[in-house]
């Protein structure tokens, strides 16, 4: 790689993250809904066409935007997994789930892009699949490893259900149980419904402990999906 050459690279990599930069903060004041990149433009000085050439559209700085978001809760998923990975299963499952809490109240706004209301006339593409699909890997290999070990106490499922469940199962992870499948991708669900919560303020006046009450949830879950305690957890 020539020197010039090098040099375009650095200078494209670091106006792409002043890009992203300014655009997160225009998402803490405005709302995805109102992101523009002729206002992103303006404020770090550049012309709108040169910014056209980092990001085409809005919807391309949006993706950009939510792959980052996910990427990094993914990684905080997986940091907290990795710092108790040779504890118990349900021990390593609530570690995942509140590295996923730690991350969304220390980044509301892009929790907010991410699990809040969808943006009006933007359909994310299948790019974003890859990185939105790190949390439930990691609680999946937790399901994983307890399978392997201590075992699996997967409840049993309406006849109704069955159906889906083999199909959830083939589709998300195939050498794990129909049943045990189905009620994790429930909790999955539960899990950002109780984070999603405590973000957008929905347990105020209710839960005063949300650490505790966080962890109780949390806990019940981990049952719920058949993860056996070890002794001591």
């Amino acid at each position: 790689m020539s020197t010039a050459h090098g040099a375009r690279a650095r200078a494209r990599i670091e106006v792409t993250a002043a890009i992203k930069e300014e655009a997160r903060r225009q998402l803490a004041v405005e709302g995805a809904a109102k992101l523009s990149l002729r206002a992103v433009a303006r404020e770090l000085g550049m012309a709108s066409s040169a910014l056209y050439r980092y990001f085409p559209s809005r919807d391309d700085l949006l993706t950009a935007l939510i792959i980052d978001a996910y990427d990094s809760l993914g990684e905080a998923a997986e940091t907290a997994h990795a710092a108790v990975a040779d504890a118990g299963p349900v021990q390593r499952w609530t570690a995942v789930c509140e590295g996923v809490r730690d991350w969304a109240l220390a980044h509301p706004h892009e929790y907010a892009l991410i699990y809040g209301s969808p943006v009006p006339g933007y359909t994310a593409p299948r790019t974003t699949v890859p990185a939105a699909s790190r949390v439930a890997l990691v609680l999946i290999g937790v399901l994983r490893e307890a399978q392997r070990g201590p075992g699996l106490a997967g409840p049993p499922l309406p006849d109704e259900l069955w159906p889906e469940a083999v199909r959830m199962a083939a589709d998300l992870a195939p050498d794990l149980p129909p049943e045990v499948v189905a009620v994790m991708v429930a909790a999955w669900a539960q899990l950002f419904g109780l984070v999603g919560f405590e973000v957008f303020g929905h347990f105020h006046r209710v839960v005063e402990d949300r650490g505790a009450f966080f962890r109780h949830a949390v806990g019940e879950l981990a049952r719920t999906v058949g993860l056996v305690p070890s002794r001591p957890e």
